[in-house]
């Protein structure tokens, strides 16, 4: 089985790829980022008047990045606890590590799929974090 997942209750992509491809018992996710599905506005970001980023608030981000992540999941047919890894993208790392690894750890207290944090330079959208996850699926689901 090789199947695409699209979902009206995650952002919409910005390129074209799915939501999420299901093979096997595993379903992988594309990157997920927090833009809030029904505006496509980045929650807590702030634009300055020639439209340039000028803050942003990464708790905002990562709890709607998390809420993004679950909505594709659920799409899918998985659960929270179906994650088996994940990697995150944080754009500023010594800046906002310490706060989405607290948030981190309030969203995976039972089930703790593995993890990777990367500091990188740039998402292609002002976000400061994106998610990439893989789940693994029973087999009776």
């Amino acid at each position: 089985m090789n199947d695409a997942i699209h979902t009206a209750t995650a952002p919409r992509p910005v390129g074209a790829y799915p939501h999420a491809r299901r093979v096997g018992n595993l379903l992988f996710l594309s990157g997920v980022g927090p833009r809030d599905p029904a505006t496509n506005a980045i929650p807590g970001n702030v634009y300055a008047s020639d439209g340039t980023l000028a803050a942003y608030d990464i708790a905002a981000q990562c709890r709607q990045v998390f809420a993004n992540v679950r909505a594709v999941l659920e799409a899918a047919g998985a659960r929270w606890d179906d994650l088996i890894d994940v990697t995150v993208f944080l754009t500023d790392m010594a800046r906002d590590f310490a706060t989405y690894n607290t948030i981190y750890a309030e969203h995976f207290t039972a089930a703790q799929p593995c993890r990777t944090t990367l500091g990188i330079t740039a998402l292609p959208t002002p976000i400061a974090i994106e998610l990439k996850c893989i789940a693994a699926l029973p087999e009776n689901r």
